[in-house]
């Protein structure tokens, strides 16, 4: 297993103890349906993962493989073996000098390719369309760093490309590059102040990555480090964090629907291209700056000032024994997840497509019904159905334990008894949200 799933128990520990302090401080820092919306957008990029790394490692590989500095010039291969060795007998660990400075140069570098792989992600806008899913919370918590895209993996390996070219090998930019992403995680929170002077300087903290976070226009497109704030105050993009900042979009997102928020830029700007009126004005939309327009339709889009005293949070309402439906349900999706990622290696791809596909669809369906969108009602109903469907085509041809046909038929009917009369509740018909 890979560095970041062997870490998701501990990340819902980091969550369970962020939801206890929210209680214990009384400060709210968790809603439910903003929760389940971000851990949503989180299993589609862990179930997109598995294709679109194989993509972006590969090229990594390709290009080690043909372009590196080593092929041209007599430059020693990258050490890649193991930094710390035991002796038997020795209390203590060895060190391989040469391996372990290896370690930490590939590290470091994989945090100046972040930097500007994250910085270009905020400047042009095909790239914004990628990464836009992990503004749209908002909140700020610790299941908003588990808010990732997609999409993103297929438009950002050519800021790592550099690395694979001076010879890193793939293995170590794997791991370093997981590490810089685990590091991250524990910087989405409001539960932790500014730390200590030594600690602000060097490193992204809670603190710098709450700016990076906030819509004030004085806090926008600053503080793009992963790990070591130094970049951003060697290139001029650090921002201290004064008042609190208010987190989301210029133009609110405005749904719990997990591929909306995938794709609702990519749409924008589909559109925008189709009703551009020259070449230039195309590729401006696709390479310029997010919020790009053209003079005659009133130029760039500006951020206007926020304040949290008056910003009201997207937060349609529905009842509570709706709302623990859909966490039921949400919870059966994430496990199902977690299967099929660990028998991802195992696992013939048209099995994995296909259980991706349905954990996808649960998760928007339930999406629509924290959003008490009319659509979520047939299209639940419908996974229901379609989900005992195959249980018993399963079973009959021996390829489902006849125990665990029967505890999910019993599930399915439960569940269509219970949402059925809920039903009504789902009554707004609001047209997919369109950014202006």
């Amino acid at each position: 297993m890979g560095i970041i799933l062997l870490s998701i128990p501990f990340f819902f520990l980091l969550i369970g103890l962020e939801l206890g302090y929210s209680a214990w401080s009384g400060k709210h820092l968790l809603r439910l349906n903003d929760s389940i919306s971000d851990l949503s957008c989180g299993i589609l990029s862990q179930i997109s993962g598995v294709f679109t790394k194989l993509f972006s490692i590969g090229i990594f590989i390709w290009i080690g493989e043909r372009w590196t500095v080593q092929g041209w010039l007599a430059i020693p291969a990258w050490p890649e073996g193991q930094p710390f060795f035991a002796t038997a007998g020795v209390p203590w660990f060895g060190v391989h000098g040469a391996e372990l400075a290896s370690w930490v140069v590939a590290f470091v570098l994989v945090d100046i390719a972040y930097y500007f792989s994250h910085r270009y992600a905020h400047e042009i806008n095909v790239l914004w369309a990628g990464h836009v899913v992990h503004h749209s919370s908002e909140e700020y918590n610790l299941a908003v760093a588990l808010r990732q895209s997609s999409l993103h993996g297929l438009l950002s390996w050519i800021f790592y490309a550099p690395l694979a070219v001076l010879g890193m090998p793939w293995r170590m930019f794997v791991a370093c590059n997981a590490l810089n992403l685990v590091y991250q995680f524990w910087i989405h929170t409001r539960a932790v102040g500014k730390l200590g002077r030594v600690a602000e300087y060097v490193l992204n903290t809670p603190s710098h990555h709450r700016v990076h976070h906030g819509v004030n226009p004085k806090y926008q497109d600053r503080n793009y480090a992963g790990v070591f704030i130094t970049w951003d105050r060697l290139f001029g993009t650090f921002v201290v964090e004064e008042e609190e900042p208010v987190y989301g979009l210029t133009h609110p997102l405005r749904s719990w629907n997990p591929l909306w928020a995938n794709v609702h830029v990519f749409w924008e700007i589909m559109r925008s291209v189709w009703a551009a009126e020259s070449w230039r004005e195309r590729s401006m939309y696709v390479f310029g700056p997010p919020g790009w327009r053209p003079e005659r339709l009133g130029g760039r889009v500006r951020p206007t000032e926020v304040s949290t005293a008056t910003f009201e949070r997207y937060d349609p309402k529905i009842p509570g024994s709706l709302a623990w439906y859909g966490m039921f349900h949400f919870t059966c999706a994430l496990m199902a997840t977690f299967i099929l990622l660990m028998g991802a290696t195992r696992l013939p791809l048209a099995q994995l497509a296909g259980g991706g596909f349905y954990v996808a669809i649960s998760l928007t369906s339930i999406g629509g019904m924290f959003e008490a969108e009319r659509w979520a009602s047939p299209l639940e109903t419908s996974r229901l159905v379609v989900l005992g469907a195959v249980t018993a085509v399963l079973w009959r041809t021996q390829l489902l334990p006849g125990w665990f046909a029967v505890l999910t038929a019993i599930a399915v009917v439960a569940s269509l008894a219970w949402f059925i009369p809920h039903r009504r509740y789902l009554t707004e018909n609001t047209p997919a949200p369109v950014m202006q």
